[in-house]
């Protein structure tokens, strides 16, 4: 009888595509086909939106439906097409405008009752939209202040199926609805994890300023109670605000994972600290139908932490190799490849043995030498020769504490302050590079002429070279740190000195 189409997103990682939805009315037996490779949450749309509309005061044809979603080799998941799915099908009724349903983008998951859910994933959804030319997209009301956060593109937002069909001509009286709200971001709590708090340890609050500096990973390995996750707390709130571009990508993951986003966009680097049970498609991401982002995702532009290292299964742990070396995430499946952002400092902590014991002046380790070595063991070399800062964390002595006061100590807002200048002036020195943190850089260009060094000034680094203490992806993260504590120092170029520390932290285990 009639076709109407619409349009939706198909969200595959944090890129999306548009898809077209045909409805088609014809002659038969009252049937609701939905073709165009859904799955199964998708493939349910058909009883909420009949339900749906029906309970909205404009129910669907009784007649045979069939919607189409084009490109039809696109994998389709989710429940945001039911919007789309009842509009196409009422314009396909004549029951309201064809020409305005085709003009908008629709997203919204349908309740039984008529009433629009807010649903996954819409920030990355709508700048899929805005980059494919869509001008106008309706959401639900729940979602609306998420969908602004993307200028350019007008957002409708509508409480029910009633009012979205009100909104593109029906003839229907309006009546007010309950709209379903979205869960509020948690108030961002005071930083009260100040790294004044750290007594003693300056070796340690000095490499994690480095690590800050420099974007660079850490692993640091002590006893328990030596500080090791109060500093890693720490480390985020040494970091600078996010630019606009990493505040949109991280919302966009936040959007993606189900996590409230709210209407202004995150502006501090995130903290992510899964358990070691986590598995490896809770920290990488994956999932059955729907490619979720994992805790390594959520951490992009922040700090993935994971404490306790060692109890993390062995291929968990190396699922991050690639994600450290390339500042991206893939996770492939058998008909589609989804990519998130990989761009986080990773910070590890271990105790140095079974008990936690081994090395500490005031208690006795009761492993066996052999039961030390597995349990380090764990942590495989690969994936050790990709952190820049490996660093022994001891616990204070009571001297220690009663000298606490006697000397200032640097401040969660001065080392911000000096992170902020260093930081400066990487990017000042590698501007018309892709580079913005001396982690990012290649080692085949921190050998180039550019930012070569004087053979005297490399001479211990390159001893450790030759004599097999580092490999050649060692040299270069070597070579990255010196760059990063140069910085923080105000000098021009890293001398000898500032090799030498930055081969310590390399190098600052047993």
């Amino acid at each position: 009888m009639a076709v109407a189409r619409t349009t939706a997103v198909a969200l595959l990682g944090l890129a999306g595509s548009l898809v077209e939805v045909e409805a088609d009315i014809s002659s038969g037996l009252p049937y609701f086909a939905i073709i165009g490779l859904p799955d199964a949450a998708l493939g349910e749309a058909r009883e909420r939106v009949r339900a749906a509309a029906a309970n909205s005061g404009c129910p669907v044809t009784t007649h045979k439906l069939t919607i189409n979603l084009s490109p039809a080799s696109l994998p389709k998941q989710g429940s945001g097409f039911d919007l789309a799915i009842a509009m196409a099908a009422l314009a396909a009724d004549g029951a309201v405008s064809a020409e305005s349903v085709a003009r908008v983008v629709h997203l919204g998951e349908l309740g039984l009752d008529g009433r629009l859910r807010p649903t996954k994933g819409v920030l990355p959804s709508v700048m899929a939209a805005a980059r494919a030319g869509a001008d106008v997209i309706m959401v639900p009301s729940g979602n609306q202040e998420e969908a602004s956060l993307v200028p350019g593109i007008r957002v409708v937002g509508v409480a029910s199926l009633r009012d979205a069909a009100i909104w593109h001509g029906s003839e229907l009286e309006p009546q007010p609805v309950e709209a379903i709200a979205a869960p509020r971001p948690l108030e961002a709590a005071d930083d009260t994890a100040d790294l004044a708090d750290v007594i003693g340890n300056d070796d340690a609050v000095q490499a994690l300023l480095v690590a800050a500096a420099g974007g660079h990973h850490m692993f640091m390995l002590g006893p328990p109670g030596a500080g090791k996750t109060m500093l890693a707390a720490r480390l985020p709130g040494l970091l600078p605000d996010l630019e606009p571009e990493q505040s949109l990508e991280v919302s966009s993951v936040r959007s993606l994972a189900g996590l409230p986003v709210g209407g202004t966009l995150q502006t501090r680097p995130p903290l992510e600290s899964p358990h070691h049970t986590a598995t490896a498609a809770a920290l990488i991401g994956g999932g059955s139908g729907m490619i979720r982002p994992g805790a390594a995702a959520r951490a992009a532009h922040g700090v993935l932490f994971l404490d306790e290292a060692p109890e993390f299964q062995r291929t968990v742990l190396d699922a991050l190799r690639q994600p450290l070396e390339s500042g991206l995430i893939s996770i492939h499946r058998a008909n589609a490849v989804a990519h998130f952002p990989g761009s986080f400092q990773l910070l590890l902590a271990a105790n140095p043995c079974p008990c936690g014991q081994y090395g500490a002046s005031d208690t006795d380790c009761s492993c066996a030498p052999a039961a030390r070595r597995r349990y380090l063991a764990r942590l495989s070399g690969p994936l050790l020769d990709r952190i820049d800062i490996q660093l022994t964390v001891g616990r204070i002595t009571a001297a220690q504490l009663r000298m606490a006061d006697e000397h200032p100590r640097l401040t969660t807002v001065d080392a911000r302050s000096r992170v902020i200048e260093a930081r400066a002036a990487a990017v000042a020195r590698l501007a018309g590079t892709p580079w913005r943190v001396n982690s990012h850089v290649p080692g085949t260009f921190l050998r180039e002429r550019r930012m070569r060094l004087a053979a005297a000034t490399t001479a211990s680094v390159d001893r450790a070279l030759e004599r097999g203490g580092l490999t050649m992806r060692g040299y270069d993260r070597v070579l990255r740190t010196a760059w990063s504590i140069a910085d923080l120092h105000g000098a021009a170029v890293p001398t000898a000195d500032h090799i030498g520390r930055a081969l310590f932290l390399r190098r600052g285990m047993p």
